[in-house]
């Protein structure tokens, strides 16, 4: 059979591994594609391949990554403490947290301490990470005599009746993802202690596989912990919790808890808005993509028109440049969208000062397609305080001539806690992702490959200027439904299915895929009109003419 690897093509007489075919005497190379699907580096390879290895630059390299490293703590503290159980969730600052429980008594340093010695003597024997495939009944048998619920019960919503599993010196587990083949290629890791557990820093792909600074966000930080005590308190932790909701014919008053949840937060930040009215000009909302800023910012609209306000709401994306050669440019030569400069930021600040001011302002309107600005004349009144919606809002070159304690700043994001279990988050960008890809085909027609590739662009925006200004925000609005992957499944699968094994995007495809499929459905009609959700799955209220 005939390889090509490393630009080389080879002949190799019988079934062999990949990772025997290269030198790799630094252990750059984490996994691989074979013919474009994603394998370990343990695959044995047994007809003609194109092999392409992958380092932790890469988005499946960097996941292997984290993931080895998950398999490699949770096996530290089963060695270490038999009876514990050791949960991650993603969290702040680019890091995983993790909570350890079983021990006996609260998490301390000296837990921390011991755990980190464990997980380093574990990466220095060089164990071999072990991959096979057991039977869904001899997988739910030996996670019951461990005493893993939370496996077992996923495992149960595993469509293949097998069960890919990892075993390293006699300790085994499933993380429903590829790991790398010795537990030596883990060099680079720090822990640190956080009540009530500990984060976990590991190399990240969008900082070209190097380490993240930690920064505590304070008001993301309490974002978290009360997404995490919503999911614990709703029971709706884990895929199969979500799943045995459904089942038990609850997915309605699931629904309207998650909407509830909501409009609670939605009355909350109301109540903060007004404290401050009077010194508050302008409500400044931003968040990543695909957070649901354009149904927030009109859900808040309303909510202050019931305290007596008429919001004026402009955004930000009227303020593009006209003239595109001025555009920044990003790593590929093209005009980066999500550049701040992109902008043109003396008119906004004019804009806005002008408004504050009293006077009658000229407000534009950005024709896309024609690149032309239209204008529309607007006086602010009584009580007519306004609302800015636009990934920069958070940032302090905006409007620089309104005082800061002028501004009020809300950071709208999906912050889920979600995982198919203890041992496997859900990434909270995946979610995001899954939402892009289905408003993005609903509404604008658009191909998931195209959205897929846009991606990677997207989120270099979003490190680059969104996330070093969310500390910045008064407020903090949790825009995850905790029952959306149910009702996005529908819509998203068959997109992603119908994803040829040949396209650049197939990896990412097969990756949202496995996790929807853990997923059962729910049907959109329960949806509310003024959901969050309708803004990417199609029939929002706030994109329809009033009937007449």
């Amino acid at each position: 059979m005939i390889v090509e690897i490393l630009g080389k093509k080879i002949e190799v007489a019988k079934p062999t591994r990949v990772i025997d075919l290269y030198e790799d005497k630094d252990k750059k190379y984490l996994c691989c594609y074979v013919n474009n699907k994603l394998k370990d580096l343990t695959y044995v390879v047994t007809d003609d391949a194109k092999i392409d290895l992958l380092d932790i630059t890469s988005i499946d390299g960097a996941n292997t990554y984290q993931a080895t490293l998950r398999y490699v703590i949770a096996m530290a503290v089963k060695n270490i403490y038999p009876k514990a159980r050791i949960s991650f969730n993603y969290s702040i600052s680019r890091s995983i947290f993790a909570s350890v429980s079983g021990i006996g008594k609260a998490f301390s340093l000296k837990n921390l301490e011991t755990i980190k010695n464990e997980v380093d003597r574990i990466i220095k024997a060089d164990y071999p990470i072990n991959y096979g495939k057991i039977s869904k009944d001899e997988a739910i048998k030996y996670f019951e005599s461990i005493g893993y619920k939370d496996k077992i019960e996923g495992i149960k919503y595993r469509v293949p009746d097998w069960v890919h599993i990892n075993e390293c010196n006699g300790y085994m587990d499933y993380l429903y993802t590829y790991l790398m083949p010795r537990t030596s290629y883990l060099n680079n890791y720090e822990f640190s202690l956080y009540s009530p557990g500990f984060l976990i820093k590991y190399p990240r792909v969008e900082l070209d596989g190097n380490m993240p600074e930690l920064v505590d966000e304070r008001v993301f930080r309490e974002a978290l912990k009360e997404a995490n005590a919503w999911a614990h308190n709703a029971k709706c932790e884990a895929v199969y919790q979500v799943n045995k909701i459904i089942e038990s014919k609850k997915a309605l008053e699931f629904i309207n808890m998650c909407e509830t949840r909501h409009n609670n937060q939605l009355t909350h930040l109301g109540d903060e808005i007004i404290k401050n009215i009077d010194n508050i000009k302008i409500i400044c909302v931003a968040g990543p993509s695909s957070s649901g800023k354009t149904t927030f910012t009109n859900r808040l609209k309303i909510e202050l028109k019931t305290r007596g306000y008429e919001p004026l709401m402009i955004s930000m994306d009227d303020y593009y440049m006209l003239d595109y050669d001025k555009y920044p440019k990003d790593r590929y030569g093209n005009p980066d969208y999500e550049n701040i400069h992109s902008l043109d930021l003396k008119l906004f600040d004019e804009t806005i000062f002008s408004l504050i001011q009293g006077f009658e302002t000229k407000l534009p309107k950005y024709n896309f397609k024609a690149r032309k600005r239209t204008f529309s004349k607007q006086k602010l009144g009584e009580n007519q305080p306004i609302i800015v919606e636009g990934i920069h809002g958070l940032n302090k070159l905006i409007a620089p001539s309104i005082p800061e304690e002028n501004k009020f700043k809300i950071y709208i994001a999906p912050i889920a806690q979600n995982r198919i279990d203890a041992h496997t988050p859900i990434s909270i960008s995946d979610i995001r992702l899954l939402r892009r890809i289905v408003r993005d085909n609903v509404t604008r027609g658009n191909a998931p490959i195209d959205t897929i590739r846009q991606w990677k662009s997207v989120r270099d925006g979003e490190f680059k200027w969104i996330y070093p200004h969310q500390n910045n925000a008064d407020f903090v609005f949790n825009s995850e439904l905790s029952y959306e992957i149910c009702v996005l499944r529908k819509h998203a699968l068959p997109l992603l299915e119908a994803i040829s094994p040949e396209s650049d995007c197939y990896s990412t495809a097969r990756r949202l895929i496995k996790f929807l499929r853990y997923y059962n459905e729910i049907s959109d009609k329960w949806v509310p009109c003024n959901s969050i959700l309708r803004e990417f799955i199609g029939e929002s209220i706030f994109y329809t003419d009033d009937i007449k």
